[in-house]
């Protein structure tokens, strides 16, 4: 597991003397723009911090334009960072893994889901995989005890989180099962870890054939789809979602959302970046949507405690 969860992320920004009471004269620039000149954006690592890079600095430009302010876009480390920085007020706007999110609502983070996507085939979903090598003997779960598994981050929902529920339901606990059993950091670091032998079988997300995080490292030439098999899918888990800081002001919020659900009109080119051109959109969506993986969340906790 790893222990550095830091972020290189900005302090709190002050409101600057004089200037608010300015801003709300007729036909003055909006009063937040003077309390927040600068908005960080945080996402938590699914891909490596150069794929992060590439796919969110449009999105950050676009945002950037569309608010009139600078975003900045921040990389965490780990999970954990993205849910540390929104508790300290140091992240305004974070996009989340939902065993993320709900960790940090159970953390006392003040912060309010507001979007997630869409998908292309319009469904509001995804789903947990368990990949082995296609040349590899492995049929099923069963089939692999005394193996590696690869695991992706403690708070990621698709590569531990509904992993372990559905290795209980299974009446497998994976520390007596497999082998070892590892902490790779990302999805995509798991499906190279997978590649490379360093485990067996690995988690990871799926929305479906045409769309999962194997798919994209497919698309930038570093796994092959078809080296890969499935051994088991979850259930639907909901959609990652996009939060913003409570404590905002109602005039940013608004501002946040209209940006981001006229993003696929507005700048076309920045959202297919980001989306790798298999979304929709976004959906509104708020913190009660999440309760489910609040409670799943707490089960799995409860599974730690037991077995330790």
């Amino acid at each position: 597991m790893m222990h550095r969860r830091h972020l290189i992320g900005a302090a709190p920004l002050l409101a600057l003397p004089g200037l608010a009471a300015a801003q709300n004269a007729p036909g003055a620039a909006p009063a937040w723009r003077a309390r927040f000149p600068e908005l960080v954006y945080a996402v938590v690592p699914a891909e490596n911090a150069r794929g992060v890079t590439e796919r969110y600095t449009p999105f950050v430009d676009y945002m950037s334009r569309e608010l009139g302010v600078r975003m900045t876009l921040r990389i965490a480390n780990d999970y954990a960072a993205v849910i540390e920085g929104t508790r300290a007020g140091n992240i305004h706007l974070a996009f989340f893994g939902p065993a993320a999110f709900a960790r940090a609502l159970m953390t006392g983070a003040p912060i309010e889901a507001f979007a997630y996507d869409i998908n292309r085939d319009g469904s509001l979903g995804y789903y947990s995989v368990f990949y082995v090598r296609a040349n590899s003997p492995f049929q099923s779960i069963q089939d692999l005890r005394g193996r590696n598994l690869g695991l992706v981050d403690p708070n990621s929902t698709s590569g531990n989180t509904v992993p372990r529920f559905a290795l209980h339901r299974m009446g497998i606990n994976p520390e007596q099962f497999f082998g070892r059993v590892v902490y790779t950091g990302s999805h995509e670091n798991a499906v190279i870890a997978l590649q490379q032998g360093t485990v067996d079988v690995a988690a990871n997300w799926w929305n479906d054939e045409q769309e999962s995080n194997l798919r994209r490292m497919e698309r930038r030439g570093m796994a092959r789809y078809d080296d890969f098999r499935i051994v088991f899918r979850s259930d639907q888990i909901v959609n990652s979602p996009h939060a913003y800081l409570r404590a905002l002001p109602e005039e940013l919020k608004a501002a946040i959302r209209t940006a981001m659900f006229e993003m696929p009109q507005r700048d076309p080119e920045a959202f297919q970046r980001v989306t790798d051109g298999q979304s929709r959109g976004w959906a509104p969506t708020n913190n009660e949507a999440f309760n489910p993986i609040i409670e799943l969340n707490r089960f799995v906790d409860g599974l730690r405690r037991q077995r330790s």
